[in-house]
């Protein structure tokens, strides 16, 4: 799955035209180096995240294409 729609389904970035602005600006990292909203992920993969002073740090448990709101936290683990 693509990372931007990972983001998106995830619910960690609420939109995903947001998840693609923010891997096109940097902001996003995938086992420790910086990530094109293209880049595929997969389970067992390291998310990092920069909002500001803020940085989450999650590890993709699963993918799934379409998850209802209160199962999106199990696609990942926060760090």
């Amino acid at each position: 799955m693509r990372l931007d729609k990972f983001l998106k389904v995830s619910r960690l970035i609420k939109r995903r035209t947001v998840a693609n602005e923010a891997c096109d600006g940097g902001r996003v990292s995938v086992n420790g180096a910086p990530a094109k909203a293209s880049r595929e992920v997969k389970a067992g993969d390291v998310i990092e995240i920069r909002f500001g002073e803020r940085t989450t740090r999650v590890e993709v448990l699963n993918v799934a294409e379409a998850v209802p709101k209160a199962d999106a936290a199990a696609l990942y683990r926060e760090i």
